[in-house]
């Protein structure tokens, strides 16, 4: 490679490990012990890749002896294949965590099915009539919420699944328990409910959106609770005094949320540029209230986000395939890949050394960051 070459590489080339899919990557996990990451395809198949690094950016770094500058190399050996399954479903089949290594696949048939790292369709844990829409699973609990669209079910530790009789209203395909496992929340075609499941599984709460959530996610105590609507903004929930407020005025659909512990804060895709409130003064009276301003403002939109676990940082990924990390709070942005296909998924691994991501080609990877790259 000439160092014309090597000077117009980005940060994902010289990071990233990345393999191409035969259709879009619709979502991605890091397992729960962190050694592999699973991606889901639109083809209804799971590609799994091992976390670890075979050539860690550390062992590619030089520091010239006379100016002192830090570089580093290219890889020299493609990343190791990814593990593929059959199709499991019809479109993207969703997923979850479980245990150590291994998650949770729903199917076309209504099975939750163990998958392992290795590849390899375990047990079937859950069998319910129709196909399998959604699913989270609490390991607080060991607990596993399915859905077929219509119906919520409840099953503990791999036991036969309860129905949760709710009425005629059909659910979504949102679900999400509590961290500590205690509540499950469930979208509505036009709202969400919050169960309580100790015991007998009851409803507790039920609030009205003006359009279904497509995504929801809890803070780390449990005390809110945010939902990006399939239009109109997101949805943001007080469980302390059972208040709720849409947060609107973006230009494209809020397809993911995210919490920052570090800060305390709550990131949401669909505008043209990072958008963040901290939660100190949470936007319950107009989107301005507590606002973030990170990262700098653009013309295309923010299409998923990502916060880190450990550091005052954000990823985002855009529609034209920009991916970048800023400082929460300030407009200093690391350019991580300039253009690409668009970005649909984002996910740090637990110990925020690796990002995950997905786009709308195919594209699967693993960027592995320098430890020193984030002080």
């Amino acid at each position: 490679m000439n160092q014309h070459a090597i000077q117009n590489l980005t940060l994902f080339d010289l990071l990233a490990r990345s393999w191409r899919r035969p259709s879009a990557v619709a979502d991605l996990r890091f397992s729960a012990d962190g050694s592999t990451v699973a991606f889901t395809g639109i083809d209804g198949t799971v590609a799994l890749a091992a976390v670890a690094d075979q050539e860690p950016p550390e062992s590619r770094i030089r520091v010239s002896g006379d100016l002192g500058q830090t570089t580093i190399r290219p890889r020299q050996k493609a990343p190791a294949p990814l593990i593929t399954t059959a199709a499991l479903g019809e479109g993207d089949v969703p997923l979850a965590n479980y245990l150590g290594s291994g998650f949770l696949v729903g199917t076309a048939a209504g099975e939750v099915v163990h998958l392992a790292a290795d590849g390899t369709v375990m047990e079937t844990l859950v069998k319910i009539d129709g196909p399998t829409v959604a699913i989270d699973y609490s390991p607080r609990t060991a607990m596993t919420a399915v859905s077929n669209g219509q119906d919520i079910f409840l099953s503990r530790g791999g036991g036969d699944a309860l129905r949760l009789r709710c009425g005629a209203t059909p659910f979504t395909n949102a679900l999400a328990f509590s961290p500590g496992g205690r509540r499950l929340a469930c979208g509505l075609e036009h709202g969400l409910s919050i169960w309580m499941i100790e015991g007998d599984a009851i409803p507790i709460r039920d609030f009205a959106f003006p359009a279904r959530p497509i995504s929801i996610r809890w803070i780390g105590d449990g005390t809110w609770l945010a939902c990006g609507l399939e239009t109109g903004g997101f949805a943001l929930v007080s469980m302390t005094d059972g208040r709720a407020e849409i947060v609107a005025g973006f230009p494209t659909p809020v397809r993911t949320v995210c919490w920052s512990q570090p800060e305390n804060a709550l990131f949401a895709s669909g505008a043209f540029r990072i958008a963040g409130w901290s939660m100190t003064a949470p936007p319950l009276e107009g989107e301005t209230s507590g606002a973030l301003e990170t990262g700098r403002a653009g013309l295309v939109p923010v299409e998923t986000v990502a916060a880190h676990p450990e550091k005052r940082l954000i990823a985002a990924g855009y529609a034209n395939g920009r991916i970048t990390i800023a400082q929460i709070g300030a407009p200093d942005e690391l350019l991580v890949r300039p253009l690409g296909s668009a970005v649909t998924a984002l996910a740090w691994s637990g110990d925020g050394r690796h990002l995950g991501v997905g786009a709308v080609n195919g594209t699967a990877a693993i960027i592995t960051f320098p430890a020193q790259m984030f002080k």
